[in-house]
């Protein structure tokens, strides 16, 4: 049996789940069309792999994973390509980013499934990676770490611990409750095959108390199926128990390393979400291009679940929900602690987005900040062990190298701090902006450092090849210098076109020493003969002379 610990800090919410679990999982009407954003996970955007005009099928990979950390993204439903372009997402930048939009044709045509034959333990860890891969998975509890990247980057025999993250403790937020409370038998099967990629030696799925009846559906799924290696462990509910740290702290009682991570204690964890999506893509052969997404909020008639396309508008959600109250104020992706506003709901369902939480006037307006009176509050709620205090002063005047000091990047923006500030300073903004300036600026010098290297390079390059050319040049000088030395050495060769005269004058000679010789034995010849010989010395001298004329 574990023995439970704590983490220092959090807070007890309302939880107001019970508004949204009230009706089963919906299925979400299919759109007319599908916006699909290319980045939708942490590292590398993948290879677009389509055109405007092409037809899809449903399933079918349409931006490849790069090296590296980077995840697929598949065709969520079949049609056509309209468009590839720069779209709005629902991102906290509130920027454009680059989209593929599908034209549905109602038709839900598939992609031809290859399930796996034979069981998944008869597979290699590598073929199971690579399927994981394959099918775009990625964390589904926010992070959206693409997940075959994160079981690579450990060792597996390192890990003694499997935790499986069911705690989902944002208020409003219930789409893990409902997956459990539905899919119980699923999420086992993902979680086996998990077992295997790790051989961790412990698996325990860890849920907060307040979801009672997701708890005994797990447990009644185990003992079906009769396994006996996953634990269910019921944990308290308290703000933010869902935090990767702080829920090992509480189940182990060990602490994640500052600027560390938990593969280097031993222990990997993964939401529920998507140990579901790992079952899908093993057992049915089909890529995440749908998760489940919670409706809910005071603004809106017929709160609720659904099983929703990656690429749905939001405007589509909202609609089978009953559409909003009279007293709708803002919409927010995520829950009221973590997520972020959204400028309108004409936004696409992304891999992330587990929640649509709409909002009534008194929850979008909160007091005017006042100055800091240093009570310390934030300090003993912040489930980090930080000191928000002094990162706020460093932070606002853009001290970012003693925030960083401070361990700026081990914040994990959960906002019990900003929630009990009685000056009502939205302490996690300045937060997210030092992250935000700081990673522009990291950019920046990693840009200006390649730049260097380039340049550097370059001249390199420029020296290497004058210095080659001058080696050349002074060769040849050499060899030249050498061979001139060579000939002056050789008797009468100093001056070769004098040389060259000379040897013709010296042939002309001969010929006339040739010519002036007297014939022998002439002495007997008759007068014809000798008129014979006579002729031809007659030709031989107006040859030399005109040799001698040339």
């Amino acid at each position: 049996m574990l023995q439970l610990s704590k983490f220092k800090g959090g807070l007890k919410l309302d939880g107001h789940k019970h508004v949204s679990t009230m009706h089963a999982i919906k299925q979400a009407r299919l759109p007319e069309k599908l916006v699909i954003p290319v980045q939708q996970h942490i590292g590398l955007a993948p290879e677009i792999l389509v055109s405007v005009g092409e037809q899809v099928l449903k399933g079918q990979c349409i931006a490849r994973a790069s090296d590296g950390i980077s995840a697929s993204i598949h065709a969520p439903s079949s049609g056509h390509i309209s468009a590839i372009d720069e779209q709005p997402v629902a991102h906290p930048s509130g920027l454009a980013a680059l989209c593929i939009t599908i034209q549905t044709d109602g038709k839900e045509q598939w992609c031809e499934p290859s399930p796996l034959a034979e069981s998944y333990r008869e597979r290699s860890n590598k073929q199971l990676l690579n399927i994981i891969r394959d099918a775009g998975i990625v964390g589904l509890g926010g992070a959206t770490f693409p997940t075959a990247a994160k079981l690579q980057s450990c060792e597996p025999e390192k890990i003694q611990m499997l935790i499986i993250n069911g705690a989902e403790c944002e208020p409003y937020i219930t789409c893990d409750d409902m997956l459990m409370r539905e899919r119980a038998k699923d999420i086992v099967l993902g979680v086996q095959v998990l077992q295997q990629l790790l051989t961790a030696d412990q698996t325990i799925i860890a849920i907060e108390d307040n979801k009672p009846e997701a708890i005994l559906s797990l447990q009644q799924a185990l003992q079906k199926q009769a396994i006996d290696n996953i634990q269910v462990i019921s944990i308290p509910t308290r703000y933010p128990t869902g935090g990767e740290k702080q829920l090992i702290k509480v189940i182990t009682g060990k602490e994640v390393p500052a600027n560390g991570r938990p593969a280097d204690i031993g222990i990997l964890c993964q939401n529920v979400a998507t140990a579901y999506s790992v079952y899908r893509a093993v057992f049915l052969d089909e890529p995440l291009i749908s998760r489940i997404v919670t409706v809910t909020g005071d603004a809106i008639n017929q709160p609720g679940n659904f099983e929703v396309l990656i690429g749905t508008p939001m405007s589509e959600l909202i609609e089978q929900s009953g559409g909003y109250t009279d007293n709708i104020a803002g919409l927010v992706m995520g829950g009221p602690m973590m997520g972020f506003s959204l400028p309108s709901d004409n936004l696409p369902v992304t891999k992330a987005c587990n929640c649509i939480l709409t909002q009534i006037a008194e929850d979008t307006q909160s007091p005017p900040a006042q100055a800091c009176i240093r009570c310390g509050e934030c300090t003993d709620v912040c489930p980090a062990n930080l000191l928000p205090q002094q990162l706020y002063w460093y932070c606002s005047s853009k001290n970012f190298d003693r925030a960083q000091d401070l361990h700026l990047f081990d914040c994990i923006e959960c906002g019990c701090c900003s929630a009990v500030c009685p000056s009502h300073i939205p302490l996690v903004h300045y937060y997210r902006f030092a992250k935000t300036e700081i990673w522009a600026q990291e950019k920046e010098r990693q840009k200006s450092d390649n730049a260097r290297q380039r340049h550097e390079f370059r001249e390199a390059r420029i020296a290497h090849e004058k210095a080659e050319r001058e080696e050349k040049l002074r060769l040849k000088k050499e060899m030249l210098a050498k061979k001139k030395a060579e000939e002056a050495g050789q008797p009468g060769d100093s001056d070769p076109k004098k040389a060259a005269i000379e040897a013709a004058l010296a042939r002309v000679k001969a010929k006339k020493d040739a010519a002036t010789e007297k014939p022998k034995n002439t002495d007997n010849l008759t007068e014809q003969q000798q008129q014979k010989i006579n002729e031809a010395d007659q030709r031989r001298q107006r040859t030399i002379s005109k040799d001698e004329a040339k």
